[in-house]
């Protein structure tokens, strides 16, 4: 696996689900929280996406922006934001330029069967370096574990 820690986190330009264009240099938070995931609307992505989203104040209150990232275009990012009343923005990357600078697409194995797929990762950034990357993420507590690691900072 890549280890990005340390390093630059590679800029973008992404269309969120307010209808704006989310470029990473732009965000003026103290942190930032990118979590490239899957699939909107499937068990362990939506099981994240609400724990980001119920944790959402904390993370606020550490001044930390929180952005999940798909493939997924932004019609079924907006249907899965109203569905759970996800209260941060998603962001469409359909060509999968972010994914792949950030090193998140990759083979993976599902029932005997190899294929090219997003692996689940997150991403802490502080002033545009990345603080630490959480990679081949198992849904169950991840978020509450970011939130741990963002506060010992």
């Amino acid at each position: 696996m890549p280890n990005l820690i340390g390093k630059k986190a590679p800029n973008f330009k992404l269309s969120s689900t307010s209808g704006k264009v989310v470029e990473l240099g732009k965000i003026k938070s103290k942190y930032v929280v990118l979590y490239f995931y899957p699939k909107d609307d499937t068990p362990g992505c939506t099981l994240e996406t609400k724990d980001f989203n119920s944790l959402l104040p904390k993370f606020k209150k550490a001044k930390c922006e929180v952005f999940g990232i798909s493939k997924d275009s932004l019609e079924s990012h907006k249907k899965f934001k109203e569905k759970y009343k996800v209260k941060f923005e998603l962001l469409s990357d359909e060509d999968k330029k972010s994914i792949k600078a950030y090193k998140t697409w990759g083979k993976k194995k599902f029932m005997g069967k190899e294929f090219m797929g997003q692996i689940r990762s997150t991403f802490l950034i502080k002033d545009n370096k990345i603080l630490h990357e959480w990679r081949n993420v198992r849904v169950k507590a991840h978020a509450k574990e970011v939130l741990n690691f963002l506060k010992s900072k």
